[in-house]
C-alpha cells in the first residue's frame, strides 16, 4: 500500500464528493470507515466536520464491490462532466473578451 499522502494535491477528497464522484451512498463508505477499510481524517469546513479520505482507497473500494468496468466508467463520466465544466466557463470568458472588444472598437463619446 502506498504511503498516504494528505496534503497531496487530489490525493484526497471528502466523503460526500466521493459519493458523488463514484455514485455511492454516503452511509457506504461511513460505514467503511467505521469497518476500517478506509483512513480517513477529521477536517472542518466553516465549522463542519466532514471525513477526508484518500482517493486511491476509495476507488479501490469502488472496484472491490462493482469491479472494473464501473470504475472505469465512472472515470470517464468524471472526465466528461470536468470537460464540460471548462468548456462552460470558457464560453463565458468569451462573452465577456466580445463585449470587451466590441467597447474597444465603438468610437469614443466626447
Amino acid at each position: 500500500m502506498p504511503d498516504i499522502q494528505w496534503t497531496a494535491p487530489g490525493a484526497t477528497l471528502s466523503h460526500k464528493n466521493a459519493a458523488k464522484e463514484f455514485a455511492l451512498p454516503e452511509q457506504d463508505i461511513i460505514q467503511a470507515i467505521k469497518a476500517g477499510k478506509l483512513n480517513y481524517q477529521i477536517a472542518y469546513v466553516h465549522g463542519n466536520p466532514y471525513y477526508k479520505v484518500v482517493r486511491f482507497e476509495i476507488e479501490a473500494f469502488v472496484l472491490e464491490l462493482f469491479g472494473e468496468d464501473y470504475v472505469n466508467q465512472q472515470r470517464l463520466k468524471k472526465r466528461q462532466d470536468d470537460i464540460d465544466r471548462e468548456i462552460r466557463k470558457m464560453k463565458r470568458r468569451i462573452k465577456v473578451l466580445e463585449k470587451e472588444r466590441l467597447s474597444l472598437s465603438e468610437p469614443a463619446l466626447l
